[in-house]
């Protein structure tokens, strides 16, 4: 089988979520080749896999982060096409074809993503959004954006998913490293993903270095994506929260160092390991206090 879409899963204990998000793909009418990269899964996430010559597992011996996994499988894999992926993501039935299609619509459409939605069908926050600037994210850290109405340049919102959905596919400055398709072609000219970042900010670098090198990037609504957002991270909440602090300030110095003044970014430093040593006291409190009995996990 010559394989239209390389499918690349990084799994890390997704349980029973990896093989769905695997039976979703074998849905698909598309030829998809599947690579799985698993970061040292001990929860058996693997025994559930159906076994097929397109299915492939390459393991890794510890946990080598998001982005370094996904290259790991980039290597491994033949299509044109390259689609990474969440374990605990499930396509509704046709939605691969249709990010295909979009994906195709145009040479310089270089990714592509779709409309990820919880259980309830809601839209969640993520999968359209524009670049999380520093300012951007303290418009949002402390709510201002509740101003947008009034004066939307200065208090604008970098998740897009409260907007009216658009009737067709529609080009964003990001999209979530969740779900998202991109051509082999751009990925040669723009670069792999980032090694630097362990989890989280890394879809940002590269949406940032895709747009950079001319490619566009399309939110496609017709695409329509299940995603068990957190469900692989309730277990290791605040190692979660660390390596997503981190990444912020990496994302930040990479991108922003030279266009904010020195004391802005050193203030933003701050206000980042300030809300990372909040959130970690919070998530510590409430595993005590679940592990007491007082509130539900």
């Amino acid at each position: 089988m010559i394989p239209t879409v390389s499918a690349i899963i990084v799994n890390y204990n997704a349980g029973p979520l990896l093989s769905g998000c695997v039976h979703s793909l074998l849905a698909s009418s598309l030829a998809i080749e599947i690579i799985v990269v698993d970061n040292a899964s001990h929860d058996g996430s693997l025994e559930d896999l159906p076994v097929a010559p397109h299915i492939r597992v390459i393991r890794n011996p510890s946990n080598v982060g998001f982005a370094v996994a996904c290259n790991i499988g980039m290597a491994a894999s033949s299509a044109p096409s390259l689609l990474f992926l969440n374990p605990d993501c499930a396509f509704q039935p046709g939605a691969v074809a249709t990010l295909l299609s979009a994906l195709q619509s145009a040479h310089q459409v270089g990714m592509v993503g779709g409309l990820l939605v919880n259980e309830d069908g809601i839209e969640q926050g993520g999968g359209r959004r524009a670049v999380p600037t520093p300012w951007r994210s303290f418009v949002r850290a402390f709510g201002l954006y509740r101003f947008a109405d009034r004066w939307p340049k200065l208090f604008y919102d970098f998740h897009l998913h409260k907007q009216p959905l658009p009737e067709g596919p529609i080009e964003v400055e990001a999209i979530s490293g969740a779900c998202m398709l991109v051509k082999r072609e751009a990925v040669e000219d723009v670069g792999s993903w980032d090694e630097g970042y362990f989890l989280h900010c890394e879809d940002l670098d590269w949406c940032i270095r895709f747009r950079r090198k001319g490619w566009k990037i399309l939110f496609v609504p017709d695409a329509r994506i299940f995603h068990a957002l957190g469900a692989c991270s309730r277990s290791r909440r605040v190692f979660v929260e660390w390596h997503k602090h981190k990444g912020m300030l990496r994302f930040y110095g990479k991108f922003f160092r030279r266009q904010y003044p020195g004391a802005l970014m050193w203030l933003v430093t701050l206000g980042v390991w300030l809300r990372f040593c909040l959130a970690a006291i919070y998530l510590t409190v409430r595993r005590w206090l679940a592990e007491l009995g007082l509130i539900r996990g």
